[in-house]
């Protein structure tokens, strides 16, 4: 199907997937979907940290996409995501794709103090300057970064993904109520609610002093006897999480879900969220979670794979057809 939609398409050659060590069982998810082989590379990490890659083939005017996460280890993964569309650059691709699951850096996306900077702006830079023609990533933590990309790319939600998990599971639940974990989500929990046609809730949470330190103040909305799922973007050390929990159940929830798109789980997430009583824990492999990790997690973990709307995203593309469609857009 593929080869045929090439040729009717006639804009560049085959599909080349490639996985970079971030990204690899994704990737091989993606490969699945689409029915087309990993494309094969060398990458040599030297005793100085130095990274050297290699394609194991020619890539001369094909359509070329390199999935990688950006993920810990956050500048090892980018390195090697910046070398790696070099080499695809220097071989001639005819087009070369960045597909970036999840993207560091994202959270530095203003000045909002002095004498600091905009990373989120140079990491777009950097991926540009590296050779790449597009990119695809899913759920930014704010909008405005697409526009500090200069070349065109899909931003993709798996809130859809997410959100048709969840749907399976609201007729065990009691009375259900999506709850954000700050008020600087609550249009995306909003956005999360009104698919579900629940009600939603918020955790008024204010900022002291560094980013990471942060006070749970008190919660708006209705929460007694009810079920709660607790919705985000991403989660890194599982404050907000542990804070928006014992909120919840201190203002009468029953059972707790909590759902986000990107496990980041830096220590002591893991630990945090595994003594927390949450009746499930919902998230997608936009970032690997080590098998250590998803035992400590047991039953509770539920992983989401976004490998199939990548791989349609992909496709879509490839093809020259709308990804806006897919989503009745």
């Amino acid at each position: 199907m593929i080869q045929k939609h090439k040729n009717e398409c006639g804009m560049y050659g085959d599909i080349k997937l490639f996985a970079g060590t971030g990204s690899h069982y994704l990737a091989q998810k993606i490969s699945d979907y689409l029915s087309v082989p990993l494309s094969k590379q060398k990458v040599n990490h030297f005793p100085n940290d130095n990274l050297w890659v290699r394609l194991k083939s020619s890539i001369r005017g094909q359509d070329v996409y390199v999935i990688q996460t950006t993920s810990r280890p956050v500048h090892r993964n980018i390195m090697e995501l910046l070398i790696t569309l070099q080499t695809m650059r220097l071989d001639s691709a005819g087009r070369v794709t960045a597909v970036v699951p999840y993207l560091s850096y994202a959270r530095s996306d203003k000045k909002d103090k002095p004498r600091t900077p905009i990373t989120a702006r140079l990491i777009a830079d950097m991926i540009e300057v590296a050779g790449a023609d597009r990119y695809m990533t899913l759920d930014l933590h704010a909008g405005q970064i697409q526009g500090f990309f200069s070349i065109p790319g899909d931003v993709l939600s798996a809130f859809h993904i997410l959100t048709d998990n969840i749907a399976r599971m609201l007729p065990q639940m009691t009375d259900p109520v999506v709850l954000t974990v700050d008020l600087g989500f609550a249009k995306k929990g909003r956005n999360f609610a009104a698919v579900l046609d629940l009600p939603i809730a918020f955790v008024e949470k204010r900022r002291r002093g560094k980013k990471d330190k942060a006070q749970a103040i008190t919660l708006i909305g209705d929460i007694a006897d009810r079920d709660v799922i607790i919705v985000d973007d991403e989660v890194d050390t599982a404050g907000s999480v542990v804070k928006a929990v014992k909120l919840a159940k201190e203002h009468g929830a029953r059972n707790i879900y909590l759902t986000f798109v990107h496990p980041i789980l830096s220590p002591p997430a893991v630990e945090r969220l595994a003594k927390l009583p949450l009746t499930k824990i919902i998230a997608t492999d936009t970032v690997p979670i080590s098998p250590e990790d998803q035992t400590l997690l047991g039953d509770k973990l539920q992983i989401c794979s976004v490998a199939p709307l990548l791989g349609e995203v992909i496709l879509r593309a490839h093809e020259g057809r709308s990804v806006g469609e897919m989503f009745n857009e």
